[in-house]
């Protein structure tokens, strides 16, 4: 069997903490593969602090329901404990189960896993498999057991990170169930940002991948929030925005290099995103000289 852990001020004992929104407390990991069987009881769950439990591979036995029936949870889930809630869980050494779990309280906690789409019912979330999220857990206990300079405000930016992973596999599996328009989609982003400096055509684009124009702006606002052509300007403004802050070419060179030729177009384009002309923003930003 292996495990590492790492506790806040060394202690086991759970604590609650409202001096700031959200605090990790502990976190560790078992892997079990020597062991038949490793149990967790505690009948009147952690008193005062949450829990997060990722199933990295394997499959663990988790009594969410009664302590009589099992819920077998498979690799690619979290479980989510709130404080006061009975925990009892099994891992055996024959399904090797692997497990990494953090604790953490904090003034805020219970409103920052809804903003991130762990709502108060939620117990067994299908996260998929990430290698990040196993990087994040590993991150977390070395922070804890050094103890470095500002460890405690980068153990909070870690668990927001593992938080943000999870929303994001929940909003994708609510808006896209579908392969092929997922692949697609993926394509159709890629491929605007390596030429989104070109001459594109929206209508060019999906007759070149076999779709019907509507059907590809329908799904790719579905996938991203926003149209092809709102996505293209968007690429465009935001790197003319960075030369513009970065270095001296003239406000008609910058429209050019980001798929402007009509330095006018360029300036109206820019002013409509920003509400003011590429020049005005580059005054802001500390250039005196316009075009």
């Amino acid at each position: 069997m292996y495990m590492n852990s790492a506790y806040l001020n060394n202690s086991l004992i759970d604590f609650r903490d409202k001096s700031r929104p959200l605090i990790v407390g502990s976190c560790g990991t078992y892997h079990l593969y020597t062991r038949p069987r490793l149990p967790t009881h505690r009948p009147k769950g952690r008193r005062l602090d949450f829990q997060i439990l990722y199933v990295a591979s394997g499959q663990t036995h988790f009594y969410l329901e009664s302590p009589e029936k099992d819920t077998i949870v498979t690799a690619g889930h979290m479980v989510v404990y709130r404080p006061g809630e009975p925990q009892k869980y099994v891992y055996y050494g024959d399904e090797q189960a692997e497990v990494y779990w953090v604790h953490f309280t904090g003034n805020n906690v219970r409103n920052i896993l809804r903003r991130y789409g762990i709502m108060d019912n939620m117990r067994v979330i299908d996260t998929g498999t990430s290698m990040e999220y196993t990087r994040i857990f590993k991150q977390m206990i070395q922070e804890l057991q050094r103890r470095q300079a500002d460890y405690e405000e980068l153990l909070t930016f870690l668990l927001h990170q593992l938080l943000i992973l999870i929303h994001r596999r929940l909003s994708h599996a609510h808006r896209v169930k579908n392969d092929y328009l997922n692949r697609e989609m993926e394509t159709a982003i890629q491929y605007f940002n390596d030429n989104y400096n070109s001459e594109l055509c929206v209508e060019h684009y999906a007759a070149s991948r076999g779709m019907s124009v509507s059907w590809f702006i329908r799904s790719f606002r579905q996938y991203t929030g926003s149209t092809p052509m709102q996505y293209i300007v968007s690429l465009r403004v935001t790197n003319a925005q960075m030369l513009l802050e970065n270095t001296d070419y003239n406000v008609s060179e910058i429209g050019r290099i980001v798929g402007y030729d009509n330095p006018l177009y360029f300036s109206r384009i820019f002013k409509k995103q920003k509400g003011v002309s590429p020049s005005g923003y580059r005054r802001q930003g500390g250039y005196g000289n316009a075009d």
